[in-house]
């Protein structure tokens, strides 16, 4: 009787060793998404494509303001009317009426082939003047005047300090500081 039958040969242990590697794997728990989850998945989905479509074809057309210049806005009729928009323009000369106590502004603005008239409430920017660029945001009433409820002036980025003794005429916060009598 050979000892050699006894003793395990370096081939029969690679062989049990893999097999209970093999069994360890087999027995180790795999990634399957549980059925509740697919679900949630679905619904989150859809979610997100009905804010999409709710964004691409409803919300943003309520809460778009566009830049029209006046010859648009009076070329869009009916459908301009009571509808956000921003107008450019350059402010017709003469056109200015400004009640400093009301702080009620009037004027015209202008693209060099239409004109609309715009109202608005509070103190001018301190570089409104008659000829300056404007934009205004607000609505196109069925009067034809045109109700702001802001006022920006566009200006060059160049800045010129005034010369000594210069002043502008048409400087419309100078009527907004009372004089205190001193």
């Amino acid at each position: 009787m050979s000892d050699s039958t006894n003793e395990p040969t370096s081939d029969s242990t690679s062989d049990s060793t893999n097999a209970s590697m093999n069994d360890a794997a087999s027995s180790a728990p795999r990634y399957t998404p549980s059925p509740s989850r697919k679900p949630m998945a679905i619904a989150a989905i859809v979610v997100l494509v009905g804010a999409f479509g709710y964004l691409a074809y409803g919300g943003v057309e309520e809460n778009l303001v566009y830049f029209l210049t006046p010859n648009e806005l009076v070329a869009k009729g009916a459908k301009a009317v009571g509808r956000p928009v921003r107008l450019g323009g350059q402010v017709v000369p003469g056109s200015v009426q400004w009640n400093a106590n009301a702080l009620d502004l009037r004027f015209r603005v202008t693209d060099g082939s239409r004109e609309v008239m715009v109202h608005s409430s509070g103190a001018p920017p301190q570089m409104f003047r008659a000829g300056i660029g404007v934009v205004v945001e607000g609505k196109y009433t069925r009067a034809g005047v045109f109700e702001s409820h802001s006022l920006m002036v566009k200006h060059s980025n160049e800045y010129r300090a005034p010369v000594a003794g210069e002043t502008h005429p048409d400087r419309l916060d100078k009527t907004l500081i009372r004089s205190s009598g001193a």
